[in-house]
């Protein structure tokens, strides 16, 4: 599994643009998945390019919540590529598309690829399985992390965690855990940090992780 971080507030490389928003490219059990799309195309498809990532090879398109900041490059990118969209059941959906995926309960999206179902009725998390435990993508945690990694746990131990945290502060949720990668709008980085120095890794437009 390999997640590459397309958009994000901070960047990691002088050539690509930060922005506030989230959007990552999610490649494992031989699918491109995009999840989110950050706040403005222009940078989404900007950052794509320099990442050397082509929208069409983009299979599809997973939204965690219907916040302007993780959808507002989705009909930039659907005019390249019109892939299908799994959003969660309470969001409003894109307009125009033959395919809309509305997520309830959780659901296998492919052999190894899940979504937590919407929690909180507002935002879903992807559930990636890799060696010994999943890893798990999240947007910003409106849902709480504790009830993401309630939920993602069905589909085996949580080993990653990347994404927005948001005001998360319950840091003994993520004990344990083997990579944490808080980005967007994570509150409380450097307590996490100095909590679980082996396990904290920075975010930002540009990296890479490998699982």
């Amino acid at each position: 599994m390999k997640v590459t971080i397309v958009y994000d507030n901070t960047s990691a490389r002088d050539d690509l643009e930060a922005d506030w928003g989230f959007s990552a490219l999610v490649t494992a059990h031989g699918r491109r998945l995009l999840f989110d799309t950050g706040a403005k195309g222009s940078i989404l498809l900007g950052n794509m390019e320099k990442l050397d990532i082509d929208p069409r090879s983009v299979e599809e398109i997973l939204i965690s919540h219907d916040h302007w900041d993780h959808t507002g490059g989705l009909s930039d990118i659907l005019e390249i590529n019109p892939v299908p969209v799994y959003i969660p059941k309470s969001a409003s959906g894109p307009s125009g598309l033959s395919e809309v995926i509305r997520v309830d309960e959780a659901v296998k999206i492919h052999e190894g690829i899940y979504s937590t179902g919407e929690l909180e009725k507002i935002e879903q998390s992807l559930v990636v399985e890799v060696d010994g435990g999943v890893a798990v993508i999240v947007g910003c945690s409106h849902s709480g992390i504790g009830n993401i990694i309630r939920a993602a746990q069905r589909f085996g131990p949580v080993k990653a965690l990347i994404g927005g945290y948001h005001g998360f502060d319950e840091f003994e949720a993520v004990e344990g855990i083997d990579l944490l990668v808080p980005t967007h709008c994570t509150q409380f980085k450097s307590e996490l940090k100095s909590r679980y120095p082996g396990a904290y890794r920075e975010g930002g437009a540009g990296r890479v992780f490998e699982l």
